[in-house]
């Protein structure tokens, strides 16, 4: 008897440490997601930024051309 209640805590423990892997390994998924999606985030601010600048600096070339014509 005493060692069918040992083998069923075993059990029962074991079980819990899985419930608790299993746990960990899905909110390191879901962060390593979280990651990604901030990292295309900030990839696209970038490019956004940069268009941005781009599209200032050939406006004010065209002004300063604009300038020096008139």
């Amino acid at each position: 008897m005493r060692r069918i209640a040992v083998v069923l805590t075993a059990a029962l423990l074991v079980g819990c440490g899985v419930d608790s892997m299993t746990a960990a390994a899905t909110a390191a998924a879901l962060k390593k997601q979280e990651m990604e999606q901030g990292k295309k985030t900030m990839d696209q601010a970038q490019q956004r930024i940069k268009a941005a600048t781009d599209q200032m600096q050939q406006s004010a070339q065209k002004t300063a051309e604009a300038a020096e014509n008139n």
